[in-house]
Parts: C-alpha cells; structure tokens; sequence
C-alpha cells in the first residue's frame, strides 16, 4: 500500500522540494533525487564522454546541491539552476582534463545495469512499423551525428531535445542570450540534416 507521504512527496513540484528539505525533510531531497538523478548523468555523460567521471561529477552535482540548497532563490525553475550547477562542473573537469577517453554513446549507461543505450534517449521508441527494420541502424548514425556536434552545439541539442528544455530555460543554463542558444540550435539541426540525409524524413521530424 503506497504511504500517503509518499503521494505528497511525488506530487510536489521541484521548487517544494527542495524548500521542504531546506527545512529538515531529507525525504524531500530523495525525491529530487530519484526525479534528477539519470537526466543529470545522462546530461554529464554527453559532456566529458567517460563513464567513471560522469558517475563522479553526478555525485559532486548533488552534493553541491545539499551544500548549497539554501542558494536557491527561486528566481528560475529548479532544474534549471541544478543543470546551471552540472554544466559548470563539467567546464571545469574539460579544463582539467589533458586527455580525454571518449565513451561510445552506443554504449550503455552502465555496463553493470544492462540498461539501454544512451542514443535510446534521442531516437524515437515509437517508430512506424515500417522503418522498425533500419531503426538499429538509424539509431547509430544518430548517435555519432549528435556526437560529431560541436560541443555548445551539442550541449543546446541535448537540453533540448532530450531534456525537454525551453529556449529560456536553455538560456539561463547555458549563460547566453536566447538568440545564441536558437542560432546554435538551427546550426545543430542543419548539421544533423546533412549527417542524416538519406532518413530525410527523420530529419525534417527534428525541427
């Protein structure tokens, strides 16, 4: 039987949350947790491309989060403010890093979980019977389309499309006008329009 205080708790928008547990209630930031835990991972992962070190800067986001909760004025939506804080770290680690691994996006999240590839996250699950055929195929080449992006082309496409982002909210994540954060946007589609030419009909789907 599900506890009433759980339905509260699920019920409850982000902004709620995150006051309840500024006064006490650890259950609160669960919540938060559960909610933003893979987006935040996944986000990560697309930036410094190396499992281990996105599993490391998740753990730092929400400690930082737990740190600095308090901070959090209001003045934009939570998410927003938490993506502000993961996109900062991984600004900071791409500065200190020398060399790079890049992990594949075909791979899984976590190769312990078995769970889905991260490239499930952008191609559709719900494709017509009759391009099921080629979906696995079509599937890779938009991996390595999104991959190829150029990194604040990227990150614009993946708050976007995978994180369901507004340009406004994109905007303050990203500290850049609306405008950039759209011009960025129509180059990345224009990009993966020409990486994607022979699914033209997929492509067009992005705009």
């Amino acid at each position: 039987m599900t506890d009433a205080r759980d339905l509260s708790l699920t019920d409850s928008s982000d902004e709620q949350l995150i006051a309840a547990f500024n006064e006490g209630d650890a259950e609160a930031f669960a919540e938060i947790l559960r909610r933003y835990r893979r987006p935040i991972f996944n986000f990560i992962l697309r930036s410094v491309r190396n499992i281990e070190k996105a599993e490391d800067l998740q753990q730092e986001v929400f400690l930082r989060v737990v740190q600095r909760s308090d901070q959090f004025e209001g003045k934009s939506k939570f998410s927003t403010w938490l993506y502000t804080i993961a996109r900062n770290l991984c600004i900071d680690m791409s500065r200190k890093m020398v060399h790079r691994r890049h992990a594949s996006l075909d791979a899984p999240v976590r190769a312990d979980e078995g769970s889905a590839p991260l490239v499930d996250r952008i191609a559709s699950t719900e494709l017509e019977t009759d391009r099921r055929a080629t979906s696995n195929h079509l599937q890779s080449e938009i991996a390595h389309a999104v991959e190829a992006l150029p990194d604040l082309q990227r990150e614009v496409f993946v708050l976007r499309h995978v994180q369901g982002m507004s340009f406004k909210e994109i905007a303050r994540v990203v500290d850049a006008s609306e405008n950039t954060v759209k011009s960025r946007m129509r180059y990345a589609l224009t990009r993966l329009q020409q990486a994607l030419a022979e699914y033209r009909e997929y492509a067009h789907q992005l705009k």
